[in-house]
């Protein structure tokens, strides 16, 4: 194959020359004075001096990162980088004797000359793995100057769905973002976006990871309907788990970069990605290493340094929808509503409000000791397939009990608001906010006009003290309204309220 590709490279060669010679020949026939054609004139006479002398070429590979996991090598591991320097090595020993052979058949590149290139460390390593080869060479030259290259190939991995290059995976499973037309039939709005245009986030398989969703019995079309946690679990089996472009270990990717820059007499494209909290001394770090390694160039992409519409989901939900682990610490809240006992379970992440459950407390139903104030929230499945949510708490003689589906004991309509709510959490709203937009709510029902005070109350506990509240005083009219201990104070006259 590699004899094959170098035949036609070559005689590409040939034809990009009587090209050049077209463009040069046009320009001679221009009209305008030498004056003004010399520059562009001098232009291409360099170019096609250059081409017919060295006659480069550039026999590259892509895909290396699917081949690293289809044989279930870690990319940026130890053994992976040894592979493949020596998959490298190899290509490299046979496109210079695909090389050598056409320059027997049809000469070699003009400016040829053992004697120049004899302590070239290049050339030095093709004669330590082959000595035949090597006195081939001396004999005959070599057709092409210099003929190994890896391209970015971004636009060749989309047509044969593979890593681009020598690249890992960017993520097995990613989002995508296309605008839609709210007004079509049965279209999918996730976000508008600051203009008003309407666009649809939806997830999308490497190939590849298809490929193997398949060979060990899973099916694509199921997988794609589970939920992200799910899907992350399978993930976590593939082999492409810590194989990622933001997993992989950065100076491992620059050595690995290194040592196939070895077997590569171009430059090779690649690009190490970096979180965008990062110092700019590792960035500095990064390429005195890439430099160290013997990499002819590295390029280093922090996260966000520019916008596109591959998104990663996992980074769209740190920023936007915080994801919920399959556990999270919760507070229970009791109060008293109009002369009833309601109680509250609140999901925490990372000591925050990520989501709420409440409702009347009736002890048949939650048969929880009042001791009991902190516990855990357990997301998981129902037979049938619907998410359950369980809360999980220790009694005081140290055993472990479990509440099951929290999300139906409450009445409908509360686990509907409660839902709501929720989402709000779950996107980031400040808790203060989150407050106002409950207590602004406009309910008919007597029953969830209670339990909206409810929320309201339960949420307050969480917003730190002297944050400053929305509204005004009812007992002096000031603006001066802060949180104290869940309570809304007044700063000017001293007024409290914590209902």
């Amino acid at each position: 194959h590699v004899f094959l590709a170098q035949r036609i490279m070559d005689d590409i060669i040939d034809l990009e020359l009587e090209k050049i010679e077209i463009i040069l020949d046009k320009i001679n026939k221009d009209p305008e004075s030498e004056e003004i054609k010399s520059v562009e004139k001098s232009l291409w006479e360099n170019i096609h001096h250059k081409t017919r002398q060295g006659r480069r070429t550039g026999i590259g590979i892509t895909a290396e990162g699917d081949m690293l996991a289809a044989l279930g090598l870690e990319y940026g591991s130890d053994t992976a980088i040894d592979f493949s320097t020596e998959i490298h090595k190899t290509l490299a020993v046979e496109a210079y004797r695909s090389s050598t052979m056409l320059a027997k058949e049809r000469g070699a590149f003009e400016i040829y000359s053992s004697d120049r290139e004899k302590n070239n460390p290049f050339i030095q390593r093709i004669r330590e793995a082959d000595k035949n080869l090597y006195y081939h060479m001396i004999e005959y030259g070599r057709r092409n100057i210099a003929l190994l290259t890896i391209a970015p190939t971004g636009t060749t991995s989309l047509m044969t769905q593979t890593t681009s290059g020598i690249e890992p995976v960017f993520m097995p499973v990613y989002k995508r973002r296309r605008k839609v037309n709210p007004n079509d039939k049965d279209v999918k709005v996730t976000f508008k976006d600051e203009v008003g245009d309407s666009w649809e986030e939806y997830n999308v398989f490497h190939h590849k990871f298809v490929e193997w969703l398949r060979i060990n019995g899973y099916n694509p079309d199921e997988v794609r309907n589970m939920d992200d946690d799910d899907v992350d679990e399978i993930v976590k089996k593939s082999p492409y788990y810590r194989a990622t472009a933001n997993d992989v270990n950065w100076l491992a990717k620059v050595r690995m970069q290194g040592q196939i820059q070895k077997w590569v007499d171009h430059s090779i494209s690649v690009t190490i990605n970096i979180p965008r909290d990062v110092k700019e001394e590792l960035v500095s770090d990064l390429y005195m290493a890439a430099w160290e390694s013997g990499c002819k160039g590295a390029t280093v992409y922090r996260d966000g340094s520019r916008s596109g519409v591959l998104i990663s989901g996992k980074k769209d939900k740190a920023d936007g929808i915080r994801k919920r682990p399959r556990m999270l610490d919760a507070d229970i809240i009791r109060f008293n509503n109009n002369d009833e006992k309601w109680i509250a379970f609140v999901g925490l992440k990372d000591g925050v409000p990520y989501e709420i459950f409440t409702g009347l407390a009736d002890n048949e139903i939650f048969p929880i000791p009042d001791s009991i104030v902190k516990g855990k929230i357990v997301k998981t499945k129902d037979e049938d397939g619907r998410n359950r949510y369980d809360f999980l708490y220790t009694d005081k003689y140290g055993y472990k009990n479990t509440l099951g589906g929290l999300s139906h004991m409450f009445k409908p309509e509360f686990w509907n608001y409660a839902k709501l709510i929720s989402g709000v959490l779950r996107h980031g709203m400040p808790i203060p906010s989150v407050v106002n937009l409950v207590r602004s709510l406009r309910l008919d029902n007597a029953s969830i006009n209670t339990w909206k005070n409810g929320v309201e109350r339960a949420l307050k506990r969480y917003i730190p003290d002297g944050t400053k509240a929305k509204g005004k005083c009812e007992d002096c009219g000031s603006s001066n309204l802060v949180y104290q201990e869940g309570c809304l104070i007044c700063r000017d006259c001293g007024s409290s309220k914590c209902g």
